[in-house]
């Protein structure tokens, strides 16, 4: 089993920055992969950034979106077992609700309860 809190989100006016955070817990040693992804109203839910976390070989790669390429940057700090989201120079088009999402080795998806980020222009 595990959980994933989200925190982090707010109101900001574009060109900001905000940080988001993932605590996990649980079962996470043997987890491979964290990701951001967010949801807009009325659009599906789509993949922001993902970052490699325990096969050496990949250990610590990243992969973005196009839309937030060089603005967002995922990163993880081991000994607090959280993952962040970096959003610099936020747009209007970045608003939408944002969620923690992992896969353990068994498969099985977890989902965080999701912070909102609202960008006004």
């Amino acid at each position: 089993q595990v959980q994933l809190v989200e925190s982090g989100g707010g109101l900001v006016q574009a060109g900001s920055s905000l940080r988001l955070s993932c605590a996990a817990s649980g079962t996470t040693f043997s987890i491979n992969r964290f990701g951001w992804y967010r949801q807009a109203p009325g659009k599906q839910r789509e993949l922001v950034a993902t970052i490699s976390t325990y096969r050496i070989s990949t250990y610590g790669r990243t992969n973005y979106a196009d839309s937030v390429k060089g603005r967002f940057t995922i990163s993880r700090d081991n000994a607090k077992n959280t993952v962040y989201l970096q959003m610099n120079s936020l747009k209007p088009e970045d608003t939408a609700v944002y969620y923690c999402n992992t896969i353990d080795p068994t498969g099985r998806d977890y989902w965080g309860q999701g912070t909102q980020v609202t960008v006004s222009s």
